[in-house]
């Protein structure tokens, strides 16, 4: 698979590999954050992720097959898409491992936000050192939003070190 941004998030949401992600992968993703975090099923903020991760693959799964092709995916991405329904459903996994609810992240959090949705940990903690710029130690919610729109829009931001290494889930070989 080629080295391009696309590439990249397709394959970490691609947890088994198969060349497809299926509404089962994608909505994983929300139970495996929800887990890092500590949140059980019946948490509120956990149904808010639900919602709003099933809204995101209805939107990418062009034929509505219950599969997304990498075909589909690189037609669907882009800036207006991340707009329309990446961001409520990326900050609502942010929102999830905002325990607290203060509007940021220390490392600690957003290592397991970004190891539970498929990064390997120390791309997570390359992400997080780009990010925190100002080196107070916290990540807020918009500059977290801001550096995945950038990456998946144009290629270039600080969470392109979060991709850096591979999906730490759904190994290929």
């Amino acid at each position: 698979m080629a080295d391009s941004p696309q590439h990249r998030i397709f394959a970490m949401l691609d947890v088994d590999g198969d060349g497809v992600i299926t509404q089962e992968e994608y909505l994983a993703r929300v139970d495996r954050v929800a887990a890092a975090m500590g949140r059980d099923a019946g948490d509120p903020v956990v149904a808010v992720a639900r919602a709003a991760h099933e809204a995101v693959f209805r939107d990418m799964d062009a034929d509505g097959d219950g599969r997304v092709t990498f075909e589909q995916y690189r037609a669907w991405v882009g800036h207006e898409a991340f707009e329309r329904s990446c961001r409520p459903a990326l900050g609502s996994l942010f929102d999830l491992a905002d325990t607290d609810a203060d509007g940021h992240l220390d490392r600690a959090a957003f290592t397991r936000l970004r190891t539970a949705a498929g990064n390997a940990e120390t791309d997570a903690g390359a992400a997080f050192d780009a990010l925190d710029t100002d080196h107070d130690g916290l990540i807020d919610r918009d500059a977290y939003l801001t550096g995945i729109r950038d990456f998946v829009t144009t290629g270039s931001s600080p969470m392109a070190a979060a991709y850096g290494a591979g999906p730490a889930l759904g190994a290929r070989s």
